[in-house]
């Protein structure tokens, strides 16, 4: 293995947080399992579960990756804003990490489906946020984030967020995970699956898997609209991580980026509304312990089986949801 392999991924780590300096709000490693009872299950002769629901004791989840370089100047007393649907992991670990550094947070949501998980999320964040303002249909929305941008402004100095955390910067934070994720396996995999909602998680995956000349190809399961989740969405987040890499001297301007990457659907009736392959995929994923969302999780491991109908015989599962009480 070459590229990231040859320079120590551990050194790239320490290049990247000492050029960016992200505030520490993990705790990393997060762990990666082997799961053969559930290779067998999807089809697979090996997979591995990145286990990113154990990232922090505040609260789990993909999101506190982002949320470490998104917050990395916040200051108590400030109010962070931002978006997501009413079962958004994005909006509770941004309220439970600002809360827990001195900070407000007021957060806008636009309706989604229902399901059993996303409703205690929804639950947990109106409770951990400062603020919430819950639209009860798309046209609404737009008063609700006004309604938000106006609290927060009451509050403290004012923070926005994007939906999801997907932002070139915090995209460095998956892309560390990625090169986490070379020191813990002995050789490349031949396919990365993470959901894809905002695009963050995927993009840093992606560049992770460029930087470490992985021949890996990231699946991306498309669970909410195209219109946000899509690939010339991941690229363009990749791309724009990339060049701050570059700019800050981090990342010599000849790296190539990586083109092996792939956008499945996987959403059905429509954001956040269960699907019966994913139902089933989230028994699967009890029987071995482990504890998957039906709005992301369980779409994302019920396409793991025709990929394995296609010849991928060595995965990663990107494992991204956090329960609400769940910690670290």
């Amino acid at each position: 293995m070459k590229g990231v392999r040859a320079l120590d991924p551990r050194d790239f780590d320490r290049k990247i947080r000492a050029a960016f300096r992200p505030r520490r709000l993990g705790s990393w490693p997060t762990p990666l399992e082997s799961h053969p009872v559930l290779a067998a299950r999807v089809g697979v002769s090996e997979l591995w579960v990145k286990r990113e629901d154990r990232s922090s004791t505040v609260y789990g989840g993909n999101k506190v990756r982002g949320l470490e370089f998104l917050f990395s100047d916040l200051r108590p007393g400030d109010a962070v804003v931002t978006i997501g649907g009413w079962g958004s992991t994005h909006c509770l670990a941004t309220a439970r990490h600002a809360r827990a550094l001195g900070a407000h947070s007021v957060v806008a949501q636009f309706p989604q489906g229902s399901n059993e998980s996303a409703l205690d999320t929804a639950r947990a964040t109106s409770a951990g946020a400062s603020a919430c303002f819950r639209a009860r249909t798309w046209l609404g929305f737009p008063a609700a984030w006004v309604r938000a941008w106006v609290a927060a402004g009451r509050l403290g100095p004012r923070r926005y967020i994007p939906g999801g955390g997907a932002a070139p910067d915090a995209v460095l934070g998956h892309t560390l995970a990625t090169l986490e994720l070379v020191t813990q396996l002995p050789y490349a995999p031949d396919v990365i699956i993470t959901p894809l909602g905002s695009g963050g998680t995927a993009a840093g995956l992606l560049l992770g898997c460029s930087l470490a000349e992985w021949e890996t190809r990231v699946v991306a399961v498309q669970v909410a609209p195209r219109v946000v989740a899509n690939a010339s969405r991941v690229r363009r987040l990749a791309s724009a991580a990339r060049r701050l890499l570059v700019d800050r001297g981090v990342l010599p301007p000849h790296v190539p980026p990586t083109s092996l990457l792939s956008v499945i659907p996987g959403m059905g009736r429509g954001y956040g509304y269960p699907t019966i392959d994913g139902e089933a995929a989230r028994s699967w994923a009890v029987e071995s312990g482990l504890l998957v969302d039906s709005t992301y999780g369980g779409k994302t491991l019920a396409a793991l089986p025709s990929l394995a109908g296609a010849g991928v015989r060595r995965a990663v599962f990107w494992h991204t949801y956090a329960a609400p009480g769940e910690t670290g």
